[in-house]
């Protein structure tokens, strides 16, 4: 069996290693048009900002590992150019030489990734301090520039997880920086529960946030930037963190069926709508293992998953993909953020509206034990069935445990009503009794039980912040919280005392405030008959 490989970074060294394991006597040829393969991308931002210092730690394996502990014939610097589904071959340039030939195919495997969107830019092909950080061939590029040109002031067009890190390492070198978007908060998609939290802490460490904003024109060879206001903004050093988009120019030219946002389309087997051909990793677009919905799955563990599948089915194991659930964890300054499945945006986006949500922040260890701080969860689940459809966190501890610890939930189709039931391990510096995710089990089975009812503010009809009773009930020490002017306030301490200073004749509101303390005052007014919506924001 001969089997071609097409990208080598992630999904395609994990298929071509799985499969040698299976098969001794396949032929394997893996082609990459990039110096470098099976190297961690995620973790490149970190040798910009001196955190990680050999950028050849990076790497995991070369041509040659491969090739002596694998007989995995890999050929970094071609690409192929073109597919021929006809004949079952391809055609291949050698980018040193400049060279063409053509490669056999039993089995061809396409792994060829994505790569960064420029944004149309009037004058961005000028800009001689311009960079995307998608390789280890980038990441030289920049650190060279680094060094030799010593930049004092940066600007990041893209305020995504990826322009976040790549700002946070800047910082690290005692760089100005400053992070550009179209979009009204940072860390899309993010809900905005967990992006506020994100945004004040890149402003307390440092990096201005320009958002909602664009930029229109670059001049001075990148040094001056012209912005949608018109003001303009000087930078020694422009990275472009605008997204990315699937590399699938061969798969088109071959006849291979596309999704509508131009991803590769694959079926339950990772096959295409050619025979023996396939696709993985950030080039496909598959089925959400919560929705059943059409998804890309652009990261790099999916990938590599999907490669190690691939190598069984194509064995012959009968195994079948699942889906791609989609988990992710950033690091950003002190602060860890992490989401699995669906935030609010992406359920939008696919049209999904039956669902509610909870945002709770408990300590993320007990709170007599040194150092606990709040863990800010969101958790999104379906309306009528509890089904979990997905959640986000942030915080500086025990966050990326309970996403993870989430994302298994998913996987075995548990629902919000089972969550109290997890049985997870308590100690005083790792978590608190009942742990974070059994609280937001208990919060989501009220939510569904009308036990509590909460509503978003922007969903405040307007006459009630008119006619409605806003009730603030933090204690005397405590400081404002959230942007709802309250009405009054009435310490939760006192509550039951001045009971009679809440009106029965209007509706109530209890101001947002993180704890458990708006949800005990929303069940003493209860026990008195005045049912009070909780504000969430």
């Amino acid at each position: 069996m001969k089997v071609v490989v097409i990208g080598a970074v992630a999904g395609g060294p994990s298929f071509a290693t799985r499969l040698r394991r299976l098969d001794e006597n396949a032929e394997i040829l893996m082609i990459e048009r990039g110096e470098n393969i099976s190297y961690a991308s995620c973790a490149l931002p970190y040798y910009l900002g001196d955190v990680i210092t050999d950028l050849d730690s990076l790497i995991e394996r070369t041509p040659a590992i491969l090739k002596n502990k694998n007989n995995i014939d890999v050929r970094i610097r071609h690409e192929v150019t073109a597919i021929d589904p006809t004949n079952k071959e391809v055609t291949i340039k050698n980018l040193e030489t400049q060279e063409s030939y053509q490669a056999p195919y039993d089995v061809l495997v396409i792994s060829s990734g994505s790569r960064a969107v420029l944004p149309p830019i009037k004058g961005i092909e000028t800009a001689k301090n311009g960079f995307v950080l998608r390789n280890v061939t980038d990441a030289a590029e920049i650190k060279d520039f680094l060094i030799a040109k010593q930049p004092q002031k940066a600007t990041i067009i893209g305020a995504g997880v990826a322009g976040l890190e790549i700002a946070e390492n800047l910082r690290h070198r005692k760089i100005d920086v400053t992070v550009i978007d179209q979009l009204p908060e940072v860390a899309f998609p993010y809900d905005s529960e967990i992006a506020e939290i994100i945004h004040q802490h890149l402003e307390k460490n440092g990096v201005h946030l320009l958002l909602e904003e664009t930029v229109t024109e670059i001049q001075q060879e990148g040094k001056l930037l012209v912005l949608a206001d018109g003001s303009t903004l000087e930078t020694d050093l422009l990275i472009f963190a605008a997204g990315v988009k699937p590399n699938n120019e061969l798969a088109a030219a071959a006849g291979i069926q596309l999704a509508e946002d131009q991803h590769i389309l694959v079926d339950e087997h990772l096959a295409t709508n050619v025979p023996d051909i396939y696709a993985i990793g950030d080039v496909i677009e598959t089925t959400s293992w919560i929705t059943g919905l059409s998804t890309p799955s652009m990261l790099s563990s999916g990938a590599n998953r999907q490669g190690h599948l691939l190598a069984d089915i194509i064995n012959g194991n009968p195994l079948t993909y699942r889906g791609f659930i989609g988990a992710g964890v950033a690091k950003i300054f002190d602060l860890t953020a992490s989401f699995v499945g669906y935030t609010e945006h992406t359920l939008k986006a696919a049209g999904i509206t039956n669902y509610k949500t909870i945002f709770i922040t408990p300590f993320d260890h007990a709170y007599f034990y040194p150092d606990a701080k709040r863990l800010n969860l969101k958790l999104i689940f379906e309306e009528t069935t509890g089904k979990i459809l997905g959640g986000q966190a942030v915080g500086e501890n025990g966050v990326d445990k309970r996403i993870g610890e989430l994302s298994v939930a998913i996987t075995g189709n548990l629902t919000v009503f089972d969550l109290p039931d997890l049985e997870l391990p308590y100690s005083p510096p790792y978590s608190t009794t009942r742990d974070p995710l059994n609280t937001a089990g208990y919060v989501a089975i009220n939510q569904l039980n009308s036990t509590i009812v909460t509503i978003k503010r922007e969903d405040i009809p307007k006459e009630d912040f008119e006619t409605a009773f806003f009730l603030d009930v933090r204690e005397a020490d405590k400081p404002l919280s959230g942007t709802v002017p309250a009405t009054k306030n009435i310490p939760l301490s006192v509550l039951r005392e001045r009971l009679a200073e809440v009106p029965t004749n209007q509706k109530v509101y209890i101001t947002f405030r993180k704890g458990l303390n708006p949800y005990n005052a929303a069940r003493i007014l209860a026990g008195k008959g005045i049912q009070a919506l909780l504000i969430e924001e």
